[in-house]
């Protein structure tokens, strides 16, 4: 290391610089952290190489660690590596698959027009006669369609979080801690209309009932659960018999929003839009913890691999199986 700037202080200029470019990096500081302190217990000096990387990412205090966590902590030691490399040129940085294959996230079933318009009709069809069920699985699986939405997200909108007036959804403290407003799309506006006054003539609305609701006997009223919309969902996919083209052992409903990104990424590349440019956006919009979240379509997914043509697997190397 160069004795003028500490390990310590090159970190914190990295993270800094990775920040001002739109990174949340949360666990980032005490990861690397921890091999700045690792480092200065070894009381090693010179240049990093990459033995005392692979130490480090091998490090656990309960020495329960895995191959893939130890690829996962020196896909990250990696990066900085590779930064740390420009300021002091003999830094080493180490072999890509020292661990083996890192376990990536998997690609997902993009669903064709088509499958979606035959999915909602499906969902009119359910039964019973005369129930808000089929309503309630149509502008479930509409929305997350349309929108983006994870599905637990859908679960957990109250009805005063839809305002159809301003055609806006609050998203209140999702997977990350983070509420955030999401704009919809006017024919979004319609059908969410649509079901609430279908809703109104099961139950009596009030702004803190949930939007989406249970039909079931007592549960009438009450929120839809998880397990219910997967159920539902398994047996209408199963029952359309769509052919998966995702890595998942089967199509899944969290598809449909995997769906949205990348119908929306399409649509910008064919629009001439700087896709690089709204990254940002998007990232923001789907509630991801950092951007590279995003990014990690354009080199997983192959409807826009062709898109990417490999500029972006920098940012992809780090999604790993976080959020979606």
């Amino acid at each position: 290391m160069n004795a003028r700037v500490s390990l310590q202080q090159r970190i914190d200029d990295y993270l800094a610089e990775r920040r001002r470019l739109g990174f949340e990096l949360r666990s980032w500081d005490t990861l690397l952290s921890g091999f700045a302190r690792y480092v200065a217990d070894r009381k090693h000096r010179g240049p990093l190489t990459a033995g005392l990387m692979i130490e480090w990412a091998r490090q656990d205090k309960w020495q329960r660690g895995t191959p893939p966590t130890w690829s996962v902590r020196l896909a990250k030691i990696r990066l900085f590596a590779r930064y740390l490399k420009q300021f002091e040129p003999e830094t080493e940085v180490p072999e890509e698959l020292t661990f083996g294959p890192e376990r990536g996230r998997v690609a997902p079933h993009i669903f064709h027009d088509q499958e979606v318009i035959d999915l909602l009709a499906a969902a009119r069809q359910l039964g019973p006669s005369g129930s808000i069920r089929p309503a309630t699985y149509e502008t479930l699986f509409g929305l997350m369609a349309s929108a983006g939405l994870r599905v637990s997200e859908a679960l957990h909108l109250r009805d005063a979080d839809v305002d159809l007036k301003r055609g806006l959804l609050t998203i209140r403290q999702t997977k990350f801690a983070k509420s955030r407003l999401l704009p919809v799309h006017p024919t979004t506006v319609v059908a969410l209309a649509k079901y609430r006054k279908a809703r109104a003539r099961h139950v009596a609305t009030t702004d803190d009932m949930p939007f989406l609701i249970s039909s079931r006997g007592r549960l009438l009223g009450r929120p839809l659960s998880d397990r219910q919309a997967h159920r539902v969902f398994n047996a209408l996919r199963d029952q359309l018999g769509w052919v998966n083209r995702g890595s998942h052992v089967a199509i899944r409903l969290h598809d449909l929003r995997h769906t949205f990104v990348v119908r929306r990424l399409m649509r910008w590349h064919a629009d001439g839009t700087d896709i690089d440019q709204m990254m940002l956006a998007l990232s923001t919009y789907m509630g991801h913890a950092e951007i590279f979240y995003t990014y990690w379509y354009l080199t997983a997914v192959p409807e826009l691999m062709a898109l990417a043509g490999g500029k972006f697997e920098r940012f992809a190397d780090l999604a790993g199986d976080g959020d979606e």
